[in-house]
């Protein structure tokens, strides 16, 4: 009597020779009958010699990760609604990509046309209840631009409109949440409203303050970093420091995105994509 043939998971392909398999629209599934699945498709892919396979459980798919895991399987990534295992199958060293390395994040110089900038008192975190005062920060959302992101965290904690004017400074640590590293982007923005309205889960005050008020606290002074950055900021306003604009372009697959340059740069780029 002929075995019953195993159907196979439906994969796309990618393009270093893997496959993927997501089960985002597949019902769910009992742990034994997937793992007879799994097993047959590797199979299959060994014979077709695939390198890595890409394995997407959504959360609805939960009950299949020990199953997936006992076939080889190890983590990858996971998002709220769904947990990526990998498996490499040749005999040889895997060229999976890492999972995302750093999480990336904004300080806010805003001033204005009184050289006072922006400054808040934060509730929680490292420097809740501390009572210095720091510019506006906060962390980037996937898929946001850093000129946004910085736009975004003002108007949150402060109610402050503003526009863009320039990319300062940035930094990068290591060992930071959840061990990643981070990547912090010094913004300098122009402030369209004066009237300042706290978000008050968040932060315990807001004002606008003297640039050397702030650089004088003995906070600022005595942390290197800190001191850095307020030492380019009055630079700034003093003339003596070209940051960087943000110019609209596309990516090679047509994709909007901004290119961070020089000032001067980007004025020449701009007068010769307009002529």
């Amino acid at each position: 009597m002929e075995a019953e043939r195993v159907e196979l998971l439906s994969v796309v392909e990618d393009h270093y020779g893997g496959v993927v398999v997501s089960l985002e629209n597949q019902e769910p599934v009992d742990s034994e009958l997937f793992s007879s699945i799994l097993e047959a498709s590797m199979n299959n892919w060994k014979q077709q010699r695939k390198k890595g396979v890409w394995l997407k459980l959504p959360i609805l798919h939960s009950n299949l990760v020990h199953t997936a895991v006992k076939a080889g399987f190890k983590y990858h990534h996971a998002e709220p609604e769904y947990l990526m295992l990998v498996r490499w199958i040749p005999e040889t060293p895997d060229t999976f990509p890492a999972n995302a390395s750093h999480r990336v994040g904004v300080a806010v110089f805003v001033v204005n046309d009184k050289k006072e900038m922006l400054v808040v008192q934060e509730k929680s975190g490292v420097f809740g209840g501390t009572a210095l005062w720091k510019m506006p920060t906060g962390v980037v959302n996937e898929g946001e631009d850093l000129c946004d992101g910085a736009i975004r965290e003002v108007k949150e904690e402060t109610g402050i409109e503003t526009k863009f004017v320039e990319l300062l400074a940035f930094r990068q640590s290591h060992k930071s949440f959840f061990g990643k590293s981070d990547l912090m982007f010094v913004c300098m923005l122009e402030p369209l409203s004066s009237d300042i309205q706290i978000q008050a889960s968040e932060i315990e005050a807001a004002q606008w303050m003297p640039v050397e008020d702030y650089a004088a606290q003995p906070f600022v002074q005595e942390h290197e970093q800190f001191d850095f950055v307020a030492k380019i900021c009055s630079s700034k306003l003093d003339g003596n420091y070209t940051g960087f604009s943000n110019v609209p372009t596309c990516t090679s697959s047509g994709k909007k995105t901004y290119l961070y340059l020089s000032n001067s740069d980007a004025s020449l780029l701009l007068a010769s994509k307009q002529d």
